[in-house]
């Protein structure tokens, strides 16, 4: 049977050679395997945290062998990483043992001849690091940065323009966590204290967060979550705690009129029906109808009456001109508050693409807004940190419009202490141990 750190190669392998997506490569290898729990965490974590730590693993190939990482055979690229990320981030692993497996991955790949090579590498690296951390670093603060908490360079600089360089050294450290899980409780049908005892019951660790009312995150890995007491019943949901404040923001009312420009799949959707009490009408739309199945979906699994789906282009949706007492635009956006999350998102986002998706989000809030009665509501909220996506988005908005304006968020708003100016809020990770996050509200003048 193959172990742990062959099952992490093919998956890192996939991933290289064919483009995989972290999670679709993942899922794959665990599906098709028959492979313990204690096993699955340990795969997960090499292949997740290999995909993050990318850079900083193909630095030190480079520095310790003849040839750059790019330049290495990719079978031997990934056993090296593999070697480097043992050695480097799991004390769980003996120095000895992180070796000995990579040389045994070499001979398992046909590298047997390369076995030797992979051998004095990493025992090379060992031997240095006896005596302090063998990464060497270039000068360019930018450059070292990057290498050091692998990123590129041009999302160091991203952040570097807004926060002070020891904020996005703990900014990008936080991001090279792995990530908590937090979920919703469905208040329609049980409480956060009932569904936290049945929990606890069945030695399922959570632990609550700071005035949200709904949320529990999960303190350790607890097996599948589809087969949590109430899941099937509909007890509660998964939802990061930054996105259930958006809801809390967005502060829907019962009998309302709300529309979901980009619903799936669903948390936020399903959310403004729990705090409504299901008493309203929510349209949830998307341009991708086998998405929308995902929103019907949960909607059915949590009870919920008052969601409507409607299909399509929310550029493209003139029937909901005036219609909405509130307004839910949660773009598509790069991501940059999700980087734990999503570890392929650091390699694979550009900052040419981040131009495109701008002047998508550009066009959804122009036409959302047409959705909002006179008087109504329009949030507009983002899963990234980056002001082109979110401060310039809102600037130029409002330049254009001005029957528009802010309304400053409420102190009556959980994590008020996010309020880091007067116009709105945004959820910087390492401060609130959250994704990131962006959110403005604004009101259509009467």
């Amino acid at each position: 049977m193959k172990n742990c750190r062959q099952f992490a190669y093919l998956a890192l392998l996939e991933i290289y050679q064919k483009g995989a997506y972290t999670d679709i490569s993942l899922n794959k290898i665990l599906t098709e395997n028959q492979i313990n729990l204690v096993d699955k965490g340990l795969i997960c974590e090499l292949v997740y945290g290999i995909v993050r730590r990318q850079r900083t693993l193909d630095h030190l190939i480079t520095q310790f062998s003849k040839k750059t990482a790019q330049k290495q055979p990719l079978s031997l690229r990934i056993i090296l990483q593999i070697g480097f990320y043992q050695l480097r981030y799991l004390n769980q692993v003996p120095p000895s043992a992180a070796v000995n497996t990579s040389v045994d991955l070499a001979k398992i790949n046909q590298l047997g001849k390369l076995s030797g090579v992979v051998n004095g590498i990493l025992r090379e690296y060992i031997r240095k690091s006896e005596l302090n951390d063998p990464l060497i670093l270039p000068n360019n603060d930018v450059a070292k940065l990057g290498i050091l908490t692998s990123f590129p360079d041009w999302i160091i600089q991203n952040f570097l323009t807004q926060i002070r360089p020891d904020e996005t050294e703990k900014l990008c450290h936080w991001f090279n966590q792995t990530p908590t899980i937090d979920l919703r409780v469905n208040i329609l049908k049980t409480t956060l204290d009932d569904l936290e005892k049945q929990f606890l019951e069945q030695n399922i660790k959570v632990e609550r967060i700071n005035n949200l009312p709904q949320a529990l995150r999960l303190s350790q890995a607890s097996g599948n979550i589809e087969k949590f007491p109430g899941f099937t019943a509909g007890w509660f949901t998964v939802q990061d705690a930054s996105a259930q404040l958006v809801t809390h923001f967005l502060d829907p009312q019962p009998e309302e009129v709300i529309i979901d420009a980009c619903a799936a799949p669903g948390g936020k959707t399903t959310h403004i029906a729990e705090l409504i009490g299901d008493h309203g009408e929510i349209y949830a739309c998307d341009v991708y109808p086998k998405r929308l199945q995902k929103v019907q979906e949960n909607c059915d699994r949590l009870s919920l009456k008052s969601v409507k789906i409607q299909s399509g282009d929310s550029r493209k949706l003139p029937q909901f001109n005036s219609l909405g007492d509130r307004v839910l635009l949660d773009v598509p956006c790069s991501g940059l508050g999700t980087l734990h999350k999503r570890p392929d998102i650091r390699w694979r986002q550009t900052q040419e693409k981040i131009q495109e998706i701008a002047q998508l989000q550009q066009e959804l809030l122009e036409n959302s807004a047409n959705w909002v009665k006179k008087g109504g509501i329009l949030v507009y909220a983002t899963c990234t940190i980056n002001k082109a996506e979110n401060e310039a988005i809102i600037e130029q908005f409002l330049a254009k419009n001005p029957d528009w304006e802010i309304e400053p968020p409420s102190f009556k708003f959980p994590y008020v202490n996010l309020v880091e100016s007067e116009k709105w809020l945004k959820i910087w990770p390492h401060k609130y141990n959250m994704d990131g996050f962006f959110m403005v509200k604004l009101h259509k003048k009467g």
